[in-house]
């Protein structure tokens, strides 16, 4: 905490992993499409919860793309759990992208 004025100090920067898939349609693909994200978001989520390295937030679907979002406090951690499962979907072209902020730097994965 900050004395002077009470306020909590600086929090760590949270890291993000950023998957990226082309659906086959310019919307929001086929509904197997949409089962197959949900699927591997919650077998995501359960990898990521069981090593204790961040949380998988959601997805977004629109444009003929599917996005997953997930946090961490280290990016590649974080991606290393999830990786199986983001190449197992058979979506292409798809990336992601692995957001480390104590380094500042991005870099993209081609799945």
């Amino acid at each position: 905490m900050d004395q002077l004025f009470d306020l909590p100090g600086p929090e760590t920067p949270e890291e993000a992993v950023i998957a990226h898939y082309r659906l086959s349609d310019d919307e929001y693909g086929t509904r197997a499409e949409r089962e197959a994200i949900f699927s591997a978001q919650r077998a995501m989520a359960a990898a990521v919860e069981g090593a204790g390295v961040g949380e998988v937030d959601g997805n977004e679907f629109g444009g003929g793309e599917a996005v997953l979002y997930a946090y961490g406090a280290n990016a590649d951690a974080l991606f290393k759990v999830m990786e199986p499962t983001l190449r197992n979907l058979p979506f292409r072209p798809a990336h992601v992208v692995v957001r480390s902020a104590g380094q500042e730097t991005t870099s993209r994965v081609d799945l």
